[in-house]
């Protein structure tokens, strides 16, 4: 089952829930205040491997070749 993260609009508190996807919209009940105005947020996870780690450069353009900007697979920068 996976966790969400859920917003309690009367105090605005944040906390998290393990529930199944098909009742992650159902109401929680807020742990700080017992609410049960609350709403689930949408969040972003993080992967932590093993293994071979990329730099930063292998992400932000600095390689050379691929994508547009005259960096190489499009044609704006062509004479054709």
């Amino acid at each position: 089952m996976p966790i969400y993260e859920y917003r309690c609009e009367s105090c605005a508190e944040k906390f998290e829930v393990l529930t199944r996807f098909a009742e992650r919209d159902n109401a929680q009940v807020c742990p700080a205040c017992e609410s049960t105005k609350t709403r689930v947020l949408v969040s972003s996870f993080a992967v932590a491997g093993g293994g071979e780690q990329a730099s930063l450069g292998e992400f932000s353009g600095e390689t050379s070749g691929g994508g547009c900007a005259c960096g190489g697979a499009c044609s704006c920068g062509s004479p054709n």
